[in-house]
């Protein structure tokens, strides 16, 4: 843990009140759902531009945001989606995706986000595990979703809408929905520890998992971030496939501010967006920061979304006057820690922050004793709004929680202060840039390759993605590379898995490092070599190494 510049003492007395800060910020809480805040701020800042979609040329103030809801709610409900019923949407960045968010908020339904980049089979998964009733699926994602080798059971082959057109013209499209349905409130019942979203993220167990996400989650999550990052103006580049989309969704509609999105992340063109936009906070990663940019002065605050260190920190701050910070959390808990803007300490030192609100952490030792100060542990979570649990995944959840603690599997320390330091994970997850990746999910597409005996998929580091995928293969006994053209088993992951789980780096190894005991395979072994990249076959560059 690097030192901390401001004597303990000062530094102690900045962070206890920061702490009582947040003691009255969770007393002031009142419970909301995602419904109720939408038509409030309606009712607020209704002229006020809510979403811009600016690529497509498409916005929509709070108001319409609020009256659209209610229309496309109507329509749910009149092709008999109820309260409780998973609906599967596999849309990329344009306006229906959030207005069919706060309709399915305002039925008591349940969102499914699918990822506009998963394959035929990963779909499939994904509304098969959820039981989805019905799905909305994009005109650009329509071939794949068509191409699932076997229909969900759950899923009625005519309770698929399209948004957009399809090339046969057989489906049918979400705005024939509409005719002759009004704006008019939804009548519900829907409470805010009521079931939102299933928002799938890689686990250890292979293929994603469900995180069950509630009103109060998203509810909590707008509170604290109207809190601690307090602008009118924001810009998103996220897919609303995983939480960081709909996070800085709701961090917007907390303030009553305008979120400006793209339909991905351009480097080259991001902070064009943020000086014609006017932005004044969005999320940074590693590989824009590692460039010279010349940041426009409207811009205050940034979001460090893949982590810097320090002293790209202290250089982004001094350079242009711009608070940059990198806090923890994930999926299930949302927000972990917070970087109070008061205490620059905390950037400085490289550290993730204290607790951010309504959060308790705990550092714990594998024999479930307290780790103590300045030591490794992996980090517990408890507190109001985390999730609640993964969807029908029973062994997960008892493995996962300790009574109301939830097991991150991240390893951290913490200093006498409360202040913590990110050192790893025990989870075996590979994050490439904005992206999980299950390790075993990779390994398990790779092994249906019939001349491999096994396969292990580590992390690489990567200036740009922070790390990519390699996988080490093994061979069956009596084959060679020369048998397995190296071309062949990506071809094999590219129509299996989403272009981000593609390993970019193969290598061949005789054998697989192995636990004496259990026959696990060491990877901690394949990723202590000093060159990684040695003998490797690059998949991007498309030559050996």
């Amino acid at each position: 843990m690097p030192p901390i510049n401001s004597t303990s003492s000062q530094l102690q007395d900045l962070i206890a009140s920061a702490l009582r800060r947040d003691e009255a910020l969770e007393a002031a809480y009142q419970s909301t759902t995602v419904g109720q805040l939408v038509s409030m701020r309606a009712r607020t800042h209704g002229s006020t531009i809510a979403v811009d979609i600016f690529e497509r040329g498409e916005r929509a103030t709070y108001s319409e945001m609020d009256r659209r809801s209610n229309r496309y709610a109507h329509a749910l409900r009149a092709v008999g989606v109820r309260k409780g019923d998973r609906v599967g949407v596999m849309l990329p960045n344009r306006i229906e995706m959030p207005t069919l968010w706060f309709a399915v908020a305002k039925l008591g339904a349940v969102m499914v986000p699918i990822d506009m980049d998963y394959t035929p089979r990963e779909v499939e998964y994904i509304i098969s595990d959820s039981q989805a009733k019905l799905a909305i699926v994009d005109e650009s994602a329509w071939p794949v979703f068509c191409a699932m080798d076997h229909w969900p059971q759950e899923l009625a082959k005519e309770r698929v809408i399209l948004v957009g057109q399809s090339s046969d013209g057989t489906a049918m499209g979400l705005h024939q929905l509409f005719k002759g349905l009004d704006e008019s409130p939804v009548d519900e019942d829907v409470r805010p520890d009521d079931l939102l979203t299933i928002q799938y993220t890689s686990g250890t167990t292979g293929f994603p998992k469900g995180c069950m996400l509630t009103h109060d989650y998203w509810g909590v999550y707008s509170y604290v971030a109207a809190y601690l990052i307090p602008y009118k103006r924001y810009l998103s580049w996220a897919s609303s496939a995983y939480a960081l989309g709909p996070g800085i969704l709701m961090n917007s509609y907390g303030q009553g501010g305008t979120l400006y999105v793209a339909q991905q992340l351009d480097s080259s063109q991001l902070m064009n967006w943020v000086k014609k936009y006017s932005i004044e906070w969005c999320a940074l990663p590693r590989l824009i920061a590692a460039d010279a940019y010349d940041v426009p002065r409207c811009l205050k605050h940034i979001w460090q979304y893949d982590g810097w260190s320090a002293e790209t920190v202290r250089r982004f701050r001094e350079q242009f006057g711009v608070r940059a910070n990198y806090c923890w959390g994930m999926t299930e808990i949302g927000s972990g820690t917070q970087m109070p803007p008061d205490i620059q300490e905390m950037n400085d030192a490289g550290s993730l922050g204290i607790r951010a609100p309504f959060r308790e952490l705990r550092l714990v030792n594998d024999d479930g004793s307290p780790t103590p100060v300045g030591e490794v542990g992996e980090l517990w979570v408890k507190g109001r709004g985390i999730f609640k649990g993964y969807w029908n995944r029973t062994d997960a959840n008892a493995e996962c929680f300790d009574g109301e603690w939830f097991k991150t599997g991240d390893l951290m320390r913490r200093n006498e202060l409360g202040l913590y330091w990110l050192v790893g994970r025990k989870k075996d997850i590979i994050r490439r840039f904005a992206d999980n990746i299950s390790a075993r999910e990779v390994e398990a597409i790779i092994r249906e390759i019939r001349e491999i005996a096994d396969v292990a998929a580590v992390p690489v580091r990567d200036d740009k993605r922070g790390e990519e995928v390699k996988i080490y293969v093994e061979l069956k006994e009596g084959l060679t590379p020369a048998d397995l053209q190296v071309e062949r088993i990506l071809e094999h992951a590219r129509a299996r898995l989403a272009v981000f789980k593609v390993p970019r780096y193969i290598a061949f190894t005789p054998m697989l490092p192995r636990t004496v005991a259990s026959n696990k395979v060491l990877k901690r072994e394949l990723m202590a070599i000093s060159d990684p990249l040695l003998n490797t076959y690059d998949g991007e560059d498309k030559r050996w190494r």
